[in-house]
């Protein structure tokens, strides 16, 4: 399996247009062929023939041990991983072979190599994945369960899937991934969820054991393993929402903060769609931007905070709640936005943004892309009128009072208004 992390910028071929612009061969090269723990014994006639007729295999030393015996020349990938493509890549037109576990087309290799390879060049033989064993073993329906990879990916991007009565499955990193994640539910109120680990799965090592996340004792566990999770939430429990507005002391925060009520509004304005990318300008806390990527999975958000201390504090609450697709830029607005990939969506937040930093984002803003500006202050809402009058869209004031205690008694202290515009670029 490649590490998920590994993406085509990091190799040398990190642009598949001159290859699937120039001539290709006009017949499959290279065949992917997943690999389980059975072996040779697992693999259909079709794969054992494009195996034994490759002259060139690559893939990991246990894939390459379990293919055993091969006839071609054998690779075990490099570390880094991207520096195997070069390799299979400077094969092409000849016979060549590259092993992976179980589905190569799901959280594996063939995703990476099809990026770079005409599909019409390879042929792929692919084999039950982790999770549609480990779906099998716990007698769950695949589709009513969160899939989720933590090889090579921070443990954190579980938290979201932390709902109460939720099942989840997740690939490990190593052995040391199902106790890491006992700790992780431990501490955020979810100890009385069952863990299954189910190590080798497939194969003569085949193992699979149970305990709650409080007593998690599982000792000695196999690298290759899948977790199975059954959560069941203490009602103190943290559970990160499937709405925008989580509470304020979920933040660390300096006061830079854009508050539950107004956050849940801003996200609203700003739309958020599958896949889109979003820049957080003036990021302080980095609330918007965390509560933009938890919408979706695919969803990513670039903060930026000219204050180091505040851009620091952003990345630990993204860690904090599993927003781990928020990346947070130490800089200042606007030089801080050159080079940056283009934004489906833009927010700009709090005080009056510096001269040209709403140029460089309307400039850089997709056709379609949202921007939306909050103001407290009267020259911001002056800023705010002349760009409505160039630009259009819609502008509103919205005021917020909170019941706080006043004596012995109750009263409701009145938050600033906040002046918000929101534009779609045409």
């Amino acid at each position: 399996m490649v590490p998920p992390r590994t993406r085509m910028r990091m190799s040398p071929f990190s642009s598949n247009s001159d290859l699937k612009s120039s001539t290709a061969p006009g017949r499959p090269w290279l065949t992917v062929i997943g690999i389980g723990e059975d072996g040779r014994a697992g693999l259909s006639s079709l794969a054992l023939s494009a195996l034994d007729q490759a002259e060139f295999v690559i893939g990991g030393a246990r894939h390459l041990d379990l293919a055993a015996p091969l006839a071609a020349r054998a690779q075990t990938w490099p570390s880094p991983f991207a520096d195997g493509y070069p390799m299979v890549l400077a094969r092409r037109g000849q016979p060549t072979c590259v092993l992976a576990t179980g589905d190569p087309f799901h959280y594996g290799v063939g995703g990476e190599l099809a990026r770079l390879i005409p599909a019409d060049e390879i042929v792929c033989f692919p084999q039950p994945s982790a999770f549609s064993l480990a779906a099998a073993r716990m007698g769950w329906s695949l589709p009513d369960c969160d899939c989720v990879s933590l090889h090579g990916r921070t443990l954190e991007r579980v938290i979201p899937h932390l709902q109460p009565n939720a099942r989840f499955l997740a690939l490990s990193w190593d052995g040391s991934t199902p106790g890491r994640l006992a700790d992780l539910l431990k501490a955020r109120g979810f100890g009385a969820s069952m863990i299954t680990v189910l190590e080798a799965l497939g194969g003569p090592r085949e193992r699979i054991r149970r305990a709650s996340a409080a007593a998690f004792d599982i000792g000695e566990i196999d690298p290759l393993n899948t977790v199975a999770l059954e959560v069941l939430a203490a009602n103190d429990a943290r559970v990160v929402t499937l709405a925008p507005g989580l509470p304020d002391s979920w933040f660390e925060n300096d006061g830079q903060l854009t508050k539950a009520e107004m956050r849940a509004l801003t996200l609203a304005a700003l739309a958020p769609r599958t896949g889109e990318l979003l820049w957080d300008i003036g990021a302080g806390a980095g609330s918007v931007g965390i509560e933009w990527c938890l919408r979706h999975p695919r969803n990513r958000c670039i903060g930026i905070e000219e204050r180091g201390d505040r851009a620091e504090r952003a990345r630990r609450n993204a860690a904090e709640l599993g927003a781990v697709a928020l990346e947070v830029r130490f800089g200042r607005a606007p030089e801080a936005l050159a080079g940056l990939p283009a934004p489906d969506a833009v927010f700009i937040g709090g005080g009056a943004p510096e001269p040209g930093v709403f140029d460089a984002a309307w400039t850089a803003l997709r056709p379609g892309g949202r921007l939306v500006i909050n103001a407290v202050t009267l020259e911001t809402e002056t800023l705010l009128g002349s760009l409505h009058a160039r630009h259009g869209g819609a502008m509103r004031r919205l005021a917020l009072s909170r019941l706080e205690r006043v004596g012995g008694m109750h009263g409701w202290r009145a938050a600033m208004p906040v002046t918000q515009w929101v534009v779609t670029k045409a």
